[in-house]
């Protein structure tokens, strides 16, 4: 390989690789979208989550036990995520996210008073399609019917 060549070849491999480390991957997204999602609620911010839900979303909530309810549709689970979001009386703290392609786990805790007996453990899996929020599928240590209750009143869905 002559020098011509071997400088063309570098030029071309760190364009190429340059090109590579601009492009945002699936997770990269996907991350973006669960990041945004979850800073709605910690936040109370539901703003946050105008733009970041399919026309076809499909959402089961945590309760009642044992198929939680579920919400379909983009305006339905918009107002139930907003009620819940905008609810000042409890509060989501997020323990740990693991994002892969376009599906995300989501291991949070809710608090809706002082202490851990006023607080439940949960995790909810989500799936994307095109960047937006096609699935989300949310489950939860509950044990205690004042625990439904609360996520209850605070998402202001009734039970189905």
């Amino acid at each position: 390989m002559n020098m011509k060549t071997a400088a063309l070849f570098a030029i071309l491999l760190s364009t190429s690789v340059a090109a590579l480390a601009q492009e945002p991957t699936t997770d990269d997204r996907t991350s973006r979208v669960i990041d945004r999602f979850n800073q709605a609620f910690q936040r109370h911010d539901a703003s946050l989550l105008e733009d970041l839900i399919a026309e076809d979303c499909i959402m089961e909530s945590v309760e009642p036990a044992p198929n939680g309810t579920r919400v379909l549709g983009r305006a339905d689970n918009l107002k139930f995520w907003t009620n819940l979001a905008n609810n000042r009386d409890g509060a989501f703290e997020v323990e740990d996210v693991v994002v892969f392609g376009e599906r995300a786990n989501v291991r949070w805790r809710y608090r809706f008073g002082p202490g851990l007996s006023q607080s439940v453990r949960g995790v909810t899996l989500i799936r994307l399609r095109d960047g937006l929020i096609a699935e989300a599928l949310a489950y939860a240590k509950t044990g205690d019917a004042s625990v439904s209750t609360a996520v209850r009143d605070a998402s202001g869905s009734q039970s189905r």
